[in-house]
Order: C-alpha cells, then sequence, then structure tokens
C-alpha cells in the first residue's frame, strides 16, 4: 500500500491541474452521473489507488475548481469550505 502524498495549499490552487494529478497520483475519469447536483467524488482505495471521477460537460471553470477541493478533502488539505449549497460526504 502507498503513502499517500502530502500536499500544500499553494500547490492544490496553484499547480496547472494536471500536474496536481500526477503529484497526488490521482487517476481523473468522466462520470456518468448526469443529476445537476453531483459534481464529482473521490475514490480512495485500500491499495492506495485514488480516483477522482467528475461530470462530463460542466465549464472548465466548475471542472477545475471542483477537482482541486475534491482532492484537497481527499488528502486533508486545510482549505475554507465551499459555500451553500455545496457539501461534501465522507463514506
Amino acid at each position: 500500500m502507498s503513502v499517500p502524498p502530502a500536499l500544500s495549499a499553494a500547490q492544490v490552487l496553484d499547480a496547472p491541474l494536471d500536474v496536481l494529478l500526477a503529484t497526488a497520483g490521482v487517476e481523473l475519469f468522466d462520470s456518468s452521473i448526469t443529476d445537476r447536483s453531483f459534481f464529482g467524488a473521490v475514490v480512495q482505495r485500500k491499495s492506495g489507488e485514488t480516483y477522482l471521477a467528475m461530470p462530463a460537460g460542466r465549464s472548465e471553470l466548475e471542472h477545475d475548481t471542483m477537482a482541486r477541493y475534491l482532492i484537497a478533502q481527499a488528502f486533508d488539505v486545510d482549505l475554507p469550505d465551499l459555500p451553500p449549497p455545496f457539501t461534501t460526504t465522507e463514506i
């Protein structure tokens, strides 16, 4: 099992998204979920693999913002909460 990388808030917010994904070891793929209230999901397997599922067809800004926020949540990076109606749930 691999050890998750330590990420800083600066890395999460400032690195190009493809660099952030590679640094964090996160595999990004399009989700088939079309519900407008779904903004993405992170799955961390016991093996250490991390997957980020993002809905297709969203704006670049929404995609980038939500991907960074979900990565921060998954790797315990201290960022302010998003405003309502956005919520995250850990299962």
